[in-house]
């Protein structure tokens, strides 16, 4: 719970952002139910311990609104984000991207989505934090590196949430040893990372 309390202050230091009273405990359960997850405990701390919600757009960005809102968001777009993972590889696969480790790719493209959209009803689920980054789910969990997730271009882009934060909103290198090396810990999506 430290690594997301700690996130949070750091995001509330850099004042990158619009911070809303964080998430209550029933809050937290009722988003668990309605989409079906529970989130790692350090991003459960973070989100409790203030909700980001809005920030200037700036020229460029992808996402209009990139802290998705837990409290009130369109329900619609919340399921669009925590899908955005999935749906990423399941394009690449409809443009031929098959993963060496999935065996052989079916010459038919529909059996491919097919069987791709099987393995994929699977894998772990990831949260979105901000945009394209994602922490994977689960309750007992803590620690995992944030995911830069898009399509099937994975890379890690934060050891941890704090490390994700002065990442993302402070100045990286002030905070980044020379043999920065964050390795992911989530089955499946791992595979799919850069090699530093």
């Amino acid at each position: 719970m430290k690594l997301g309390i700690e996130a949070a202050r750091l995001l509330a230091v850099a004042d990158c952002c619009e911070m809303a009273p964080g998430l209550s405990e029933i809050e937290l359960q009722r988003i668990e139910q309605e989409y079906g997850f529970e989130f790692a405990d350090d991003h459960r701390a973070f989100l409790a311990s203030g909700l980001p919600v809005s920030q200037p757009p700036e020229e460029g960005d992808t996402w209009e609104k990139p802290w998705p809102d837990w409290r009130n968001g369109d329900p619609k777009e919340l399921r669009k984000r925590l899908e955005w993972p999935v749906e990423g590889v399941v394009l690449s696969v409809r443009h031929g991207y098959w993963h060496p480790s999935w065996g052989q790719r079916p010459e038919n493209t529909d059996e491919a989505l097919q069987q791709a959209q099987a393995l994929l009803a699977q894998v772990p689920k990831l949260v979105p934090i901000y945009a394209h980054r994602f922490l994977p789910a689960g309750h007992g969990s803590h620690g995992h590196p944030v995911l830069s997730v898009w399509g099937t271009d994975i890379m890690c882009y934060g050891t941890d949430l704090i490390d994700y934060v002065n990442h993302e909103f402070d100045d990286f290198d002030a905070h980044t040893p020379d043999d920065w090396r964050p390795q992911a810990t989530v089955p499946f999506w791992r595979d799919f990372l850069h090699k530093p």
